[in-house]
């Protein structure tokens, strides 16, 4: 859409082709309210980077090395923190273990490195590559705050058929401290299928943090693997995209839910993540985006 990257495949190699657009993007979300930067390092695995187009020509390290940079450069001077992105592996074609944590330390070196403020390892869609990263992070990055998520088959099931509470448990127990879904379904979905979760960690009488980071579009609609099954993904979704009323809504019923990681992954726009820091100002202690005036209050004055 802003004319940087090829549509359809993964585009992590923008942060060393296009630097400036990533710190743009990087520049709005924070203006919009966000807590937390997220490295651009989707699909930076060795094992899957030459699918995402044009970035295997970079390698894993450079990539990650400039996303950390870059988003670094946007977030400390405003007192964000910085999160380290780890990105699923070839696991669902390779179930070996040993194999698959040397993939996700491949990519770890990085974030070590650069001593990002924390690890989010998402879309995961079995719960054991989920729970592999998990313990690779803790022991590769021992004392770095881990959360995990999974990217639903169906609102209440992993590609094993993996019940959602249960995916949560066992990230929990592999030393995640925040666990949730993102991706593949509608903010609203995604409340409901963490709310499963909550009440199974409970359950286990385990303790945890939870996390939701849903698609940015209404997939009340679709089958298996979410807003993947839809006809119109992913050139034309612009009817199913959620309003600003609509994620003011997802972010207080995600909070009153019990959820305190709140974010957005695809399809998700600046103007959507201001609007869950608007209505969730009085529990964020007032706290205002940047230049920010009430983006209804023209409507007030009508």
């Amino acid at each position: 859409k802003r004319g940087y990257v090829t549509a359809g495949k993964w585009t992590p190699e923008a942060v060393i082709e296009h630097p400036e657009a990533v710190r743009q993007l990087h520049r709005e979300f924070v203006r919009a309210g966000s807590d937390v930067c997220q490295t651009f390092t989707f699909y930076a695995s060795e094992d899957r980077i030459d699918r995402a187009h044009g970035a295997g020509k970079h390698g894993v390290y450079p990539i990650n090395k400039a996303a950390c940079e870059i988003a670094k450069e946007v977030a400390k001077p405003a007192g964000c923190l910085v999160a380290g992105g780890l990105s699923q592996t070839n696991y669902k074609h390779d179930k070996n273990a040993a194999r698959v944590k040397d993939q996700f330390e491949k990519q770890l070196h990085v974030f070590k490195e650069q001593e990002v403020d924390l690890m989010i390892c998402e879309y995961f869609e079995y719960v054991d590559e989920a729970v592999w990263a998990g313990e690779t992070v803790k022991k590769f990055m021992p004392g770095t705050p881990i959360c995990a998520s999974i990217c639903l088959t169906t609102p209440e099931e992993d590609a094993d058929g993996i019940s959602v509470g249960e995916c949560g448990v066992r990230m929990v127990r592999a030393g995640a401290d925040v666990v949730g879904v993102n991706c593949h379904f509608d903010p609203f979905t995604c409340i409901a299928a963490v709310k499963m979760m909550i009440a199974a960690v409970k359950d286990a009488g385990l303790k945890a943090h939870f996390m939701v980071q849903p698609l940015g579009a209404w997939t009340a609609d679709a089958g298996k693997q979410g807003w993947v099954s839809l006809p119109e993904m992913p050139f034309a979704m612009e009817p199913r995209i959620q309003t600003r009323f609509d994620m003011a809504k997802y972010a207080r019923e995600a909070y009153n839910a019990g959820i305190r990681y709140l974010g957005g992954c695809c399809l998700t726009e600046p103007y959507h993540i201001r609007a869950v820091s608007e209505e969730l100002r009085e529990e964020r202690g007032g706290y205002q985006p940047e230049n920010c005036t009430e983006w209804g209050a023209c409507l007030a004055k009508s």
